[in-house]
């Protein structure tokens, strides 16, 4: 066995060869400490903290969570892990930590995503050193060992029962060595173990082979066993952030902070009068923390939509600069830098609200996290991948539920994104499709969509040789589908042509090589049609493209989406909820799946629709539907499988007005009294309110 003291982690000359994987076994049960994994330390559930550390660790590919319950595996999936059903078998107070480990990995390789290296880490451990798992993983992906865990040094004096009583385990007790003198010994810390897969499905424990112990800091082997350890972890974290030393969080020096006002500098409630005039309530304690980057040279910029008496006043006596964002609140946030010298990656960004989602994707450090950060604000922004607290849990999550596809931004609160599935409407006349490019452009949707196969493999063997009637004559199958397939000509052909009209095209591939020919395209995004979620080796490249993922749902279980989610992980993940029925009929719409799929995966959920009129689309968007996506036709009447379920030109233009009507009428959700309701309240209501308080 060797010991691996803490140096700088070696790199291998080619770091893709091998694959990482980490693991976290996190069961609901606890006998010590009730939901253990979900308690908190500085605001986030411990098993939330484990995932993001894991996430930010060199190395790694993915993680994986697997547990018993469902509410760890919600706040994983939200944390940005992957997880695995526990059986009730391996998760009760007897079962091993190998024994889920190992069904993960059983998992893993049935979506054919078994790693080559295995990290198994304790979510029980709050301050685990991303830099230290890297080493260790090094250790073991490089080919020098089999095996790599944490260790703290000690030089404590070990004691136990012996037949006479006390005796020395480490020392003698006769002849009483100084601490300087003892041998160093080395104590597990149990957070993490670094192991070859193959090694360890083949022994069932985690030691074999050639071993390698990583040093870690003592203050840092903290295992949450009992209340008092948890305690002891929350007062340690608070120590660490007053010194600057927050292992939470990834300092990134910033030259400037930027902010919103609302629900930054505020707590989100406004007080209300009886003619509509509104005045903010603030946050005393966000001037310590403005006063201290402004003792640092850090410029503060207070950020608004637009003009703001309120947030100016605020800005003004805090001595920071109030930016009004008209037209909106990037462009003028750029504006501004470039006046000032001052690079987008050099400013860090405390934001609130979906008006801020394109800023926190444009600057160099980003916290969507709130008022206290910004109260607590030293120096410097940490980089945060995660949500910190289940109280601000559903206002987080509208800033984790947001996918950009080209210059779009889809999720929540978010216009709605408008697909116009073209498929193979065009029936293989690339001017058709220019056309139909057209339609979509001046009805305002956002993008077109269309198919990609390679004939000899998609098609299905049975079907290859049947003869059917087309507009060419009588041909196979097969040969129809060569007729109607563009190639890289039409394809170059038609990404001109969407790019002047000012509309994303991206298509569906239909097997692996379509990806790659996509690939080599440049779309900005991939769909997975609904009769490709079962088809994992196609889903797997397209994960590996980078690219976000549209998935759609139709004619599937939701174990097959599982799955399916599973491959292409949920980072830059849209889910469509779809019924593959042409057309389809209302009572088959089951638009309430719409929620299902959002609760389930904590990612962006649209619908791709079927029907033949508009009111089904209508009803998906009021119910929450991020995108819609319709088939759309020159002309009903056209030949081919899609075109009766289609939309023409002019129902497709009244359904994307019809759709930003709705978006209008559903508001943001706050009751107050609108401008309108002011002379009706005026000339029937007798009593009446001096002030309005709305939170």
């Amino acid at each position: 066995m060797t010991l691996h003291h803490p140096l700088p982690v070696r790199r291998r000359a080619d770091p893709g060869d091998a694959s990482v994987c980490a693991i976290v076994p996190a069961r609901g049960g606890s006998r010590g400490v009730p939901r253990k994994n979900l308690r908190p330390v500085g605001g986030e559930p411990l098993v939330v903290r484990a995932v993001r550390t894991l996430r930010a660790v060199d190395g790694i590919d993915h993680v994986v969570v697997t547990t018993d319950d469902a509410e760890i595996a919600y706040a994983s999936r939200s944390a940005g892990a992957r997880t695995v059903d526990r059986p009730q078998q391996i998760a009760g107070d007897t079962a091993s930590s190998e024994s889920a480990v190992a069904h993960a990995l059983d998992h893993l390789e049935s979506i054919g995503r078994l790693p080559d290296v295995v990290v198994f880490a304790q979510a029980t451990s709050p301050f685990v050193d991303p830099a230290r798992v890297a080493e260790a993983v090094a250790l073991v992906r490089d080919g020098d060992h089999d095996v790599a865990f944490s260790v703290v040094r000690t030089h404590a004096h070990l004691w136990r029962h012996g037949e006479h009583g006390p005796e020395g385990v480490n020392h003698d007790m006769h002849r009483r060595q100084r601490r300087q003198d003892m041998e160093p010994q080395f104590q597990e810390t149990g957070a993490f173990y670094v192991m070859r897969t193959e090694g360890f499905r083949r022994h069932g424990h985690r030691f074999f082979g050639r071993v390698a112990m990583v040093e870690v800091d003592q203050a840092d082997a903290l295992e949450i066993d009992t209340e008092q350890d948890l305690r002891l972890a929350e007062e340690l974290l608070q120590h660490r952030r007053a010194v600057g030393s927050d292992p939470s969080a990834s300092p990134v020096a910033a030259h400037v902070v930027v902010t919103a006002f609302d629900g930054v500098h505020t707590d989100g409630r406004v007080a209300l009068d009886a003619h509509g005039r509104e005045t903010a309530l603030v946050h005393r304690a966000d001037g310590e923390g403005v006063e201290r980057l402004l003792r640092s040279d850090r410029p503060v910029v207070v950020l608004t939509d637009g003009p703001d008496a309120v947030a100016a006043r605020r800005a003004q006596a805090l001595g920071a600069v109030h930016l009004e964002g008209t037209p909106d609140k990037l462009t003028a946030l750029r504006t501004w830098a470039r006046e000032h010298d001052v690079a987008l990656q050099d400013i860090a960004y405390l934001g609130h609200d979906v008006t801020d989602v394109e800023v926190l994707a444009a600057v160099g450090c980003v916290d969507p996290g709130g008022r206290e950060r910004c109260a607590s604000s030293r120096t410097a922004c940490s980089r945060r991948r995660t949500r910190p607290s289940r109280t601000r849990h559903r206002r987080d999550r509208i800033m984790a539920e947001w996918v950009k596809i080209g210059d779009a931004i889809v999720g929540r609160r978010r216009p709605t994104y408008v697909i116009g599935e073209i498929g193979i409407n065009h029936n293989g006349d690339v001017e058709v499709a220019k056309e139909l490019i057209d339609v979509a452009a001046r009805a305002g949707a956002q993008a077109v969509k269309f198919q990609k196969r390679t004939p000899h493999i998609s098609t299905p063997e049975d079907m290859r040789h049947v003869v059917r009637q087309t507009p060419w004559g009588e041909m196979t199958y097969l040969d129809y589908r060569y007729r109607v397939e563009f190639e890289a000509e039409q394809y170059a052909q038609i990404a001109a042509h969407a790019a002047d009209r000012g509309v994303d095209w991206f298509a569906s591939p239909w097997d692996v090589p379509a990806v790659e020919f996509l690939e080599e395209l440049g779309v900005s995004c991939h769909k997975v049609a609904s009769a490709s979620v079962t088809d994992l080796e196609m889903l797997a490249a397209l994960h590996e493209t980078g690219k976000p993922i549209i998935l759609s749902t139709g004619m599937s279980t939701l174990e097959q989406i599982d799955r399916a989610v599973e491959v292409l992980d949920t980072d830059q993940l849209v889910i469509l909820h779809a019924t593959s029925t042409y057309p389809l009929p209302a009572e088959e719409a089951n638009l309430r799946t719409i929620h299902t799929l959002q609760e389930r995966y904590g990612v962006p959920v649209g619908y791709s629709g079927h029907e033949t009129g508009l009111e089904i689309s209508l009803a998906a968007v009021a119910l929450g539907a991020v995108a819609v996506e319709r088939h759309i036709t020159l002309d009903n009447a056209m030949w081919g499988s899609d075109q009766a379920a289609s939309l023409e030109p002019q129902p497709f233009v009244d359904l994307v007005r019809d759709i930003r009507t709705v978006e209008l009428a559903l508001g943001d959700g706050v009751k107050r009294v609108m401008p309108g309701e002011h002379k009706p309240m005026a000339r029937l209501r007798r009593h009446t309110d001096a002030v309005i308080a709305a939170s």
